[in-house]
């Protein structure tokens, strides 16, 4: 509970340090309404008070309808972060003639030495900047798995032959306490008898490192140095092989976070996916990205290949997040439908009650207009309310992790696991579509209340 109120403070805080206009836009229009109606804000307030269940029943529509689509577009903004981050501007991505997708290109080995000897790829101590990539989407049965987990996934493996360079390439760094895989990729498992099979040494992206953790029993957790993922000496099973894990990288903040790094001599021949699929190729910068891609595409000439430039490939996957995203709208769409006729029939059932209490309003000399705008301003405080608790339900989801498929819709498809993104679009969004609602929803019952003239009021 204690949770809750401070999500409470924080998002408000949060929506007036990055909507400020969005704060100032509601407190101005309650301001107004409340400055036209004339009647005493006292007078609705008591009322509130004194209908508090029906009111509580009508703000827990707020509160649902709200959290919902802040919790949703929450997961829809970490999608479009995680896509729009990945990947660097200068680096180039090579696949074989016609792919689309990196899932489904295969590259001769024999095209791979001439292919990264080229102008306009970097060269460090000789060696050119070029990470040779195979990508593999592997079914991974959870035979172990804690109780409440899932009982296999799909899991991304990206075999490649000089980690170091990968991930010099890639951009990524190892956190503390982890090693790249040895040349020849396997490692003996610590305690590991004279007679036991070496482990396949992997690396693991953050995000995946989290999700593996959580499928460790409780009394391994107790026991492990790092209780949050799973870390540098830790262990899981593909294929009737145990892989070693050796190091895990620090969070990217891109779909990198989601992979398995390994051998690609050993990945490739246990799989069936013995070529290449990738070689991602870095430039000086995003321009000369530019033209080393057009090169391949058109003017090298020992193969046919297919290449973009990395961030263009991990934009054009956002087509997924795009139909998130229509689906959050029409779900809000509905639940806000759903909504409005809540708060109309709340706000029907408070006319009803005080059609006396309209009928004196009126002898007092109080305009239609007002006690409209008096009702109205009631329904828009119900949604205030509802408005604000829906905004810190959701805004407790800011950070927290979700799994996803991430596609471009021509194939392929990644499993990502992603962190949700509470921000100020976000919550401004969930305020005004409450405000919306209350709006709407008791337009028409003030309307009705407007209507009444004083002597029917008071019969």
């Amino acid at each position: 509970m204690v949770g809750f109120w401070s999500s409470l403070v924080g998002s408000m805080v949060f929506l007036w340090a990055h909507r400020p206009e969005t704060l100032g836009v509601l407190v101005l229009a309650i301001a107004l309404l409340a400055a036209i109606t004339r009647v005493p804000l006292s007078y609705n307030a008591l009322n509130l008070v004194v209908r508090w269940r029906t009111a509580a029943l009508t703000v827990l529509a707020f509160v649902l309808v709200v959290g919902l689509l802040v919790v949703m577009l929450a997961f829809v903004n970490g999608m479009y972060a995680l896509t729009m981050t990945s990947g660097q501007p200068g680096n180039v991505m090579i696949l074989s003639d016609g792919s689309t997708d990196e899932a489904f290109s295969s590259l001769a080995i024999a095209d791979v030495g001439d292919i990264e000897n080229q102008p306009g790829i970097v060269r460090e101590d000789g060696k050119p900047l070029v990470s040779r990539e195979t990508y593999i989407v592997v079914n991974q049965p959870l035979i172990d798995a804690a109780p409440g987990r899932p009982k296999r996934r799909f899991l991304q493996v990206r075999g490649v032959d000089d980690p170091a360079i990968s991930a010099k390439v890639h951009g990524h760094t190892l956190a503390e306490g982890g090693r790249w895989f040895s040349d020849a990729g396997v490692g003996p498992l610590p305690n590991a008898k004279p007679d036991d099979a070496p482990a396949i040494e992997v690396l693991l992206g953050s995000g995946i490192a989290r999700e593996m953790g959580l499928d460790r029993k409780p009394e391994v957790i107790a026991r492990a140095k790092n209780k949050d993922r799973l870390d540098a000496g830790g262990t899981f099973s593909i294929s009737d092989r145990t892989w070693l894990v050796v190091g895990v990288f620090e969070s990217s903040g891109s779909t990198y976070d989601s992979e398995v790094w390994a051998k690609q001599s050993l990945v490739g021949k246990m799989f069936g996916k013995e070529n290449y699929s990738t070689l991602v190729a870095r430039a000086p910068g995003a321009a000369e990205a530019l033209k080393l891609r057009e090169f391949f595409v058109t003017d090298y000439t020992k193969a046919k290949l297919a290449a973009i430039v990395e961030t263009k490939y991990f934009e054009g996957m956002s087509q997924t997040n795009t139909q998130f995203l229509v689906a959050a709208m029409i779900v809000a769409a509905f639940t806000a439908v759903g909504g409005v006729f809540g708060v109309m029939n709340t706000m029907f059932a408070a006319i009803s009650q005080r059609t006396r209490d309209i009928g004196v309003l009126r002898l007092l000399g109080f305009k239609r207009r007002q006690i409209l705008v008096s009702f109205l301003l009631e329904s828009m405080l119900l949604a205030l309310i509802g408005g604000a608790l829906g905004c810190a339900l959701g805004f407790l989801f800011d950070g927290a992790t979700a799994n996803s498929i991430v596609s471009s819709g021509q194939g392929g498809g990644k499993f990502v696991v992603l962190k949700m993104q509470v921000d100020g679009t976000v919550l401004s969004t969930g305020m005004l579509l409450a405000l919306f609602m209350g709006f709407v929803g008791g337009l028409f019952p003030s309307l009705s209340a407007m209507r009444l003239s004083a002597l029917d009021a008071l019969r």
